[in-house]
């Protein structure tokens, strides 16, 4: 019996059934792959933007940085390197259009820094007035950079008679003077923090140098205790350099200082060139050091002219302060040996004598003149065109009243410029500006000869002496005493008695048409 298998043909339904079945499966997963594809884009659409984000963010830091640093070198050197630029931090509105877009100036050359081992840093308090302190500053350079050790900014005098609160910064170009010296020695402004710390707990080695010392000094004294303490502090520095003896090096190094690096502030100079400026408008103009202030008297002794209850005065100033040790003191012996500063009525009668026209303008540079309107009628009648730097400039003093160095440093600025320099006693003024003068070509200062001067004073004012004979005999005694080239006096063991270095600085001088002469 044949068996037969049954083939069923499958029915429409079931057909219908595996078709929705495939395309149920199919579809399902087109769904599950295009699930993983919308996560795995939205993944990286997350990422994209995050990267984008952060590249946003660093740039937007990088910016800020950029305008944070060009800030901070525009207040540094600004109004040098920024101030033509118009700025968009500036108040000023009103700008003219020339002046925001005026161009910059020319890019200073600093000399390359010199590499030297430190041997330490060495900290100095200057004493005395302005010009006292500029030559130590000159010193103290020339001293560190021949130790090979840093300095730092020299600390100015608060505490003598003048009482003046100027730090370095309000009177000198304090930027200038560091990178204008790089080359020779390394300047900073204040110890590096470790050290810093050790002197404001009092680890400090001070001592005051001694005076007139030559080179070997420093190297045999100082330099040991500045390789074992790192810092030494000089309290003193009012001539603790010899005038003579030196290498040629150290002499140089003391002139580019005092004529190159000590650049006075800027409002400083603006206030000289303007005081020079309305002098100029007027013609020539002669600058009369007239030292008759009354701690000039009062230290010196001289009371010359003076009434009772003036000298009376001086005397208790002079026992008032005990750094001056000379207390009892010849007045008339003093002026005979022509240490006195000559008073104005003797300065009206040497002018005079010398020749100085009547109506020339004199620019008086001291401060208060001892007796005021009294002691200077005589000068002002025989001089009437007499001007002060308060008259001229009035309230742009205001600034510098009770800053008597800063005023000394306007009068300094003037000195220089002047057709003639007279000072009436050799102070530290006198001196540093004669040097000065003589290093910008041997401009006229006439340096007179005190001792001889009160002498013929006297003479002439007993009636000893006709006027033709007492002027011709001035104007004979001061024919080479006008600043002409000369080399130097050298004591030997009398450095108070030889000529000062900046007065005549002959190792740096351009000699011009007239060669050295000894005198």
């Amino acid at each position: 019996m044949c068996t037969m298998c049954r083939v069923e043909r499958p029915s429409e339904n079931n057909t219908n059934n595996k078709c929705q079945l495939q395309e149920y499966l199919m579809t399902m997963g087109l769904k599950f792959n295009n699930s993983k594809l919308m996560k795995h884009s939205s993944m990286a659409v997350s990422q994209s933007r995050v990267k984008l984000w952060m590249i946003r963010a660093i740039t937007s830091i990088l910016l800020w940085t950029c305008v944070v640093q060009l800030m901070a070198l525009g207040e540094m050197w600004g109004p040098r390197l920024l101030k033509g630029w118009p700025s968009c931090f500036s108040h000023n509105s009103d700008l003219s259009l020339a002046a925001q877009f005026s161009p910059l100036p020319a890019k200073i050359v600093l000399p390359p820094k010199r590499v030297y081992k430190n041997n330490g840093y060495l900290m100095v308090s200057c004493n005395g007035g302005l010009n006292q302190m500029r030559a130590a500053i000159c010193d103290m350079v020339a001293i560190a950079r021949y130790l090979n050790v840093t300095i730092i900014v020299p600390e100015l005098d608060k505490t003598s008679f003048w009482n003046d609160p100027s730090e370095f910064k309000d009177i000198f170009d304090v930027d200038h003077f560091i990178a204008s010296l790089r080359d020779e020695v390394r300047i900073l402004k204040e110890l590096p923090p470790r050290l810093k710390t050790r002197v404001e707990l009092g680890m400090l080695y001070s001592l005051p140098p001694i005076s007139w010392s030559d080179i070997s000094y420093y190297h045999n004294q100082i330099l040991p205790l500045l390789q074992k303490h790192k810092v030494v502090h000089l309290n003193k520095t009012d001539a603790r350099l010899a005038n003579n003896g030196l290498p040629l090096e150290i002499q140089k190094l003391r002139c580019r200082v005092n004529f190159k690096a000590l650049k006075f502030t800027s409002q400083i100079e603006e206030l000289g060139r303007r005081v020079v400026k309305i002098l100029r408008e007027k013609g020539p103009f002669l600058v009369l050091h007239l030292r008759y202030e009354m701690d000039m008297l009062a230290f010196s002794g001289c009371t010359h002219g003076c009434n009772i209850e003036e000298v009376e005065e001086l005397t208790q100033m002079r026992y008032a302060y005990p750094w001056w040790k000379e207390k009892v003191i010849n007045s008339d012996m003093k002026r005979k040996e022509g240490l006195c500063p000559l008073t104005p009525e003797e300065t009206a009668l040497v002018l005079t004598a010398l020749g100085i026209d009547h109506n020339v303008q004199i620019y008086i540079a001291a401060g208060e003149i001892y007796g005021g309107q009294r002691r200077m009628a005589a000068l002002a009648e025989a001089f009437p065109n007499l001007v002060r730097k308060e008259t001229l400039l009035k309230s742009d003093l205001k600034f510098f009243q009770n800053h008597s160095s800063q005023m000394a440093a306007l009068d300094y600025l003037v000195s220089l410029e002047s057709d003639i320099f007279i000072p009436t006693y050799d102070g530290n003024m006198a001196k540093v500006v004669e040097g000065h003068r003589r290093f910008l070509g041997f401009k006229k200062t006439i340096l007179l000869n005190r001792r001889l001067l009160v002498d013929l004073i006297d003479q002439y004012n007993n009636g000893s002496m006709s006027w033709d004979e007492f002027s011709s005999t001035v104007k004979e005694v001061h024919v080479d005493l006008m600043g002409n080239p000369k080399a130097r006096v050298v004591i030997r063991d009398k450095p108070k008695e030889e000529d000062y270095f900046y007065a005549n600085p002959h190792e740096c001088l351009q000699q011009l048409d007239e060669p050295l002469r000894n005198t």
